[in-house]
């Protein structure tokens, strides 16, 4: 499962109960969750320790400046009180003034970096989760004080350690956004190559290959990364062994699966070319994984955090159809389920977290834009109907479905039939008179479509009140809707307007 028990985001202490707040814990990081999904939030995580859980209610956060100090100079000292010693030293380094504190002092970090690099294996230990505290601080100026320290925490990453390993990739993932200084010392020192190493060494290991991911996501939502970063990240083998911890048979469980399909987000969303990531098969990975899940919730299986994983594949599918050469469709994308997971990751959605229904429209209206085989799939599996029901809910859902029935009606006449007869001229009547000028403009061109394709459509389409519709358009409104409503008129329809009083139907 998302290891949220064991992984912090940035959140102040408070008193109170056990369970309370654990409670405002969960709160407060749903809602780091919804930025990080909405707005790519570049975030910080704090790695507790497994006996931290009942100590952080009791535990006092305001060491004071003597204690820091004191402890400090502790260490300069060797003794066999070392390691209690620095242990104190990385809890009351939990708090930011305490931080400010410490690497004021003279030396203090070539003290732990000496502690860092000795050969008292709990000691560096202890040393790294001082760091990891440092790393964590809301002040600028604590994380170039850590830049000696980095040299040592990347070649730390070979090791065998877990804990330790976990430890350094979260402190680097914490340090990469706060400075440019930091970033590009960090990319000199081969940052890339040894998280690929990294990566590669601890395959089957589920909570580095998680911190390994965290770590590269960091780096990739860096104003320049698409110049800098992304060439180092496309060259190394990160991509492939992002996309295997992405395959089906993976026996990771969601955390890392999270964390590799954010990286593989920010690749597909920063450059224009995907062709590196085409021919590692990144869309027909992603595309089955979004089949697996779309078939869970479909079945009512909504294991929490599983959005995380939903959102960034949705991305990455709709980023790598919009850049995949149409020839290429048929072979990059296979499964015509995947128009079945798409709309039940949308019915699923729409109504409890909007933005995610709203992103699977646009993969569903990006694989239909050029392939017949989709836009059919839609119609012979019965899931026409079902779009056709969300046009009424705005929040951009409705503009999209209408994007993909367009779709489907300019593949083929037949198709056009077939949308009328599922009850599309109906809706079409309700959307025409919204008051979302960007829903009645698609509306009249889905309508130009239907009405051309068949007599029998357009005869229907006037029987059902459309001739006034048209009218009241043309009358009440301006620039393009006006021109597209007299078009259709005066061009498919005006032939047809005997219908409304043979049916009893007002014209105006």
């Amino acid at each position: 499962m998302w290891r949220l028990n064991k992984v912090r985001h940035k959140a102040g202490r408070q008193g109170g109960t056990l369970e309370e707040i654990r409670l405002k814990r969960r709160e407060h990081e749903k809602a780091l969750r919804q930025a990080r999904r909405d707005r790519q939030l570049v975030s910080k995580r704090l790695l507790l320790n497994e006996d931290e859980e009942q100590q952080e209610v009791t535990m006092d956060t305001n060491p004071g400046e003597e204690d820091v100090v004191s402890l400090f100079h502790k260490l300069q000292h060797s003794g066999p009180e070392k390691e209690a010693h620095l242990k104190a030293l990385s809890k009351s380094l939990r708090d930011p003034s305490a931080q400010l504190i410490f690497i004021k002092q003279e030396n203090s970090m070539h003290l732990l970096v000496g502690l860092l690099t000795g050969t008292n294996a709990q000691c560096r230990l202890q040393a790294v989760r001082c760091l990891h505290e440092l790393s964590h601080s809301p002040h600028p100026n604590v994380t170039p004080a850590c830049l000696p320290a980095t040299p040592y925490l990347l070649t730390y990453l070979s090791g065998q350690s877990t804990k330790f390993t976990e430890l350094c990739l979260y402190t680097l993932g914490n340090l990469c956004p706060d400075s440019d200084a930091v970033k590009e010392k960090l990319l000199a020192q081969g940052i890339i190559p040894a998280l690929a190493n990294c990566i590669e060494n601890q395959r089957h290991n589920a909570a580095v290959v998680e911190a390994v991911g965290f770590t590269l996501s960091q780096l990739l939502q860096a104003d320049d990364a698409a110049e800098k970063i992304i060439p180092m990240v496309l060259a190394s083998s990160l991509p492939s062994h992002l996309l295997s911890v992405l395959s089906l048979d993976s026996k990771f469980s969601l955390g890392p699966a999270i964390e590799c399909a954010w990286c593989l987000h920010y690749l597909t969303c920063s450059i224009v070319d995907n062709r590196a990531l085409l021919a590692l098969g990144a869309l027909l990975q992603c595309s089955s994984l979004l089949v697996s899940l779309g078939g869970a919730v479909a079945k009512g299986n909504k294991e929490e955090g599983m959005e995380l994983l939903v959102c960034p594949l949705l991305r990455c599918v709709g980023n790598l159809l919009s850049s995949s050469p149409v020839e290429d469709l048929s072979t990059q994308v296979r499964d015509v389920r995947l128009v079945v997971a798409l709309c039940a990751l949308l019915q699923a959605y729409f109504k409890t977290q909007p933005a995610l229904a709203r992103e699977s429209a646009w993969v569903l209206n990006n694989l239909t834009a050029h392939s017949s085989a989709f836009c059919s799939a839609l119609l012979t599996l019965n899931l026409v109907p079902g779009l056709i029901q969300l046009l009424p809910f705005s929040q951009g859902i409705n503009t999209m479905i209408l994007r993909i029935l367009a779709n489907i009606a300019h593949k083929k006449k037949e198709f056009c039939v077939q949308l009328a007869r599922l009850g599309l001229l109906t809706a079409l009547c309700a959307t025409l008179k919204m008051a979302d000028q960007e829903m009645v403009t698609l509306s009249l061109d889905v309508l130009f479509m239907l009405v051309v394709s068949s007599t029998q459509v357009a005869e229907e389409f006037v029987r059902q009140g459309g001739f006034s519709l048209l009218e009241a358009i043309q009358y009440n409104s301006e620039g393009e809707m006006r021109r597209r409503a007299t078009y259709l008129l005066e061009h498919h329809l005006q032939s047809y307007s005997s219908y409304c009083s043979v049916e009893n139907t007002p014209c105006s």
